[in-house]
């Protein structure tokens, strides 16, 4: 007999008040149950309850009856959620994640989540720019980046983290820069939702200072920008999402590796006016467990980022 049938029987005749009535509601005979419950007390070596006239119980009988009852519930309470939580996994769930972490990553791991619902219906929208929650009516987006609108809550899931990059090629032909004072010489491909003027932000010493560039290209697509810097046409701000298995493969290197641009937190948004749903829950910690902290794309460069202390 497990320990958890155990706790069960024993509730079960200490409610009862008597060895018959719990043979009754368990529906076995007293002769087991009372068979049952010596195994017990030899198991733990200890009388549990008072047997006579009319049944009582022990001290130890008392504590081991109050931890009984708590972990009993408990475990009703673990199988009511699981239980609600997938009564609740139907209908439709709106989700909005940017493309260019979903063709590698974000892509797989939702079509995995929507295997594990069938009963879910989901519409995924992959995108790069920001989607209006309002407007768009998204139940929830994922963001890589820091929530700048109030009525908006963040779930944080994992760190965004973004390094300078540029092509072997590039480097060979223009040179390293030593310093972020060196950039105004090197052509920039720039991120169009990020910095459209030409501005890179690096940590300099433990502050955040603007750097200019030259705009040798901008694009709005991150896979855009990343083919670009591997083609060798300049430097680039990458998120370890889309550079990490090129700087793997030696496509990409890392430059400035003591001037990290600022990153941010990759999170699933909400609206604070729509309370996190199970679905909108469910989502988020399968992702969390799929993603990891640090992020799965980041394991093949670990040696690398961990050089820099990042």
């Amino acid at each position: 007999m497990n320990k958890f049938v155990e706790m069960q029987l024993f509730v079960t005749v200490v409610d009862a008040g008597s060895m018959s009535e719990a043979a009754r509601r368990l529906g076995t005979t007293k002769s087991v149950v009372s068979e049952r419950l010596q195994q017990l007390e030899r198991r733990l070596g200890i009388a549990l309850l008072v047997r006579g006239r009319k049944m009582g119980i022990t001290d130890p009988g008392q504590i081991f009856y109050t931890h009984c009852v708590r972990i009993l519930a408990q475990v009703c309470e673990a199988e009511d959620a699981v239980l609600d939580a997938q009564a609740s996994m139907r209908g439709q769930l709106r989700v909005a994640a940017p493309m260019a972490a979903s063709v590698r990553y974000l892509g797989p791991m939702l079509a995995r989540f929507a295997a594990r619902y069938p009963d879910l219906r989901m519409e995924i929208d992959l995108n790069d720019r920001y989607v209006n929650m309002h407007d768009e009516n998204y139940d929830v987006a994922i963001r890589m980046g820091n929530l700048q609108d109030s009525t908006l809550v963040a779930w944080p899931i994992t760190v965004n983290r973004h390094l300078v990059c540029a092509s072997p090629a590039y480097l060979a032909a223009r040179g390293i820069p030593l310093d972020p004072a060196d950039l105004s010489g090197h052509d920039g491909l720039l991120y169009g939702n990020r910095e459209p003027q030409g501005t890179w932000q690096l940590m300099v010493n433990g502050k955040l200072e603007s750097f200019r560039i030259r705009n040798r290209l901008c694009t709005d697509s991150g896979h855009q920008l990343l083919e670009a810097t591997k083609a060798g046409l300049g430097l680039a701000i990458l998120p370890t999402f889309l550079a990490a298995d090129a700087i793997a493969a030696r496509e990409l290197q890392i430059v400035l590796p003591a001037c990290s641009p600022p990153g941010g937190v990759v999170s699933a948004i909400y609206r604070q006016s729509h309370r996190a749903s199970p679905k909108l829950r469910t989502l988020v910690h399968f992702l969390a467990e799929q993603i990891g902290d640090p992020p799965v794309w980041e394991q093949p460069i670990r040696a690398e980022l961990d050089a820099i202390g990042s």
